[in-house]
């Protein structure tokens, strides 16, 4: 029986790939920001709306190249509501994460609660766009220029997503797109930045490209995050096809918000920004209950995932800081499956089950 799993990569039609594949081998440029590398960093600064783009190997190693341009230090405001990159590039890069509690109906940061986490050893904040579910920036942004901090998005999630008519990624010092091949837009795997300082892009460039400016000038340190050039001809193949991808999780995500039971609490979407149906998350009652539908659906052949589970702050490397909006979200909440082939017997399905097992 085929297994529905709460994602599946999208692949585009390979012999368009494959157009891209042979001119590669013509050209014999596979790295170092040839064609296709280029090609994909100008549609997708046009596509996104947004200038300085840079394009990654991946989305991790795209977090330490922000850490590391924007040069923090000491402790880094964050939400313990994320994928565990999030804490683990700043742990790796030897940053102190000082975690903030999150807002229960957004599931991102709360900013009314920031303040009084700054100490004098505060660099940054890293906040979230949980889900794709824009942060209150503003909020966030006049806390980070009153206390003279720099901002890093933590934007993996938000593809295309706007923010009161403009791209979210315009916000903050730099902001992340990861691009691996669960994500809405993917290039197998990968990421970009987003650098609002021109001075910091170029720092950006240096250092993605092991401190080299030029062929024999080295003038930093530095290390290799660069995309190649067959995981940027996978994106532009993907990229073709965003309005059909867009649709189809569009029609997924309606079914689910029409047609699962009420008791279900749903994230609410920030009212002045876009969805891009990135996930589809539902947080139940209780864990024991998660745990139910987990296991019946497992039972059927449905994976899903309890995405973001467990809330970061109780990870073994860090010290513990009560988390207890969090802990709670991260205890009981499950992203469902969510992608464009997604089958309507398969929703209709899972619908099915869910509302089975919590009215029984």
């Amino acid at each position: 029986m085929k297994v529905v799993n709460v994602t599946k990569t999208y692949l585009p039609d390979i012999k368009k790939y494959i157009q891209y594949v042979e001119r590669i081998y013509e050209t014999g440029w596979v790295t170092n920001a040839g064609a296709c590398v280029q090609e994909l960093t100008k549609r997708l600064e046009q596509y996104l709306g947004v200038k300085n783009l840079v394009l990654v190997s991946n989305a991790t190693l795209g977090l330490q190249l922000a850490y590391k341009a924007l040069e923090l230090s000491g402790e880094v405001i964050t939400t313990p509501f994320s994928f565990v990159a999030t804490t683990s590039s700043l742990v790796w890069e030897k940053l102190t994460p000082r975690f903030v509690d999150i807002d229960p109906t957004s599931f991102c940061i709360n900013p009314a609660l920031i303040e009084s986490a700054i100490t004098p050893k505060t660099s940054a904040i890293l906040p979230v766009h949980v889900y794709g579910n824009v942060c209150e920036v503003e909020k966030i942004e006049a806390i980070a220029k009153k206390h003279k901090l720099k901002v890093v998005y933590d934007a993996a999630h938000a593809f295309g997503v706007n923010y009161k008519g403009a791209s979210v990624l315009n916000h903050g010092d730099i902001s992340i797109l990861s691009f691996h091949a669960t994500k809405l837009f993917h290039t197998v795997e990968g990421g970009a930045l987003i650098i609002k300082d021109d001075a910091v892009y170029e720092k950006v460039k240096r250092l993605m490209n092991f401190g080299l400016n030029g062929p024999v000038e080295i003038v930093s340190e530095g290390i290799n995050t660069k995309m190649s050039e067959f995981h940027a001809a996978m994106g532009l193949c993907v990229l073709d096809d965003m309005a059909e991808i867009l649709q189809k999780r569009q029609e997924v995500d309606r079914y689910y918000r029409e047609h699962l039971p009420d008791q279900l609490h749903l994230l609410e979407v920030n009212p002045s920004a876009t969805p891009n149906y990135a996930y589809f998350p539902v947080v139940f009652d209780s864990e024991s209950q998660l745990l139910k539908v987990e296991a019946v659906l497992k039972a059927n052949n449905i994976v899903p995932r309890r995405y973001f589970y467990p809330s970061l702050n109780t990870v073994p490397y860090v010290e513990y800081q009560p988390m207890p909006v969090s802990e709670d979200i991260a205890a009981r909440v499950l992203c469902l499956p969510m992608y464009a082939g997604l089958e309507a017997a398969s929703f209709e399905k899972i619908v099915d089950m869910i509302g089975q097992v919590i009215n029984t």
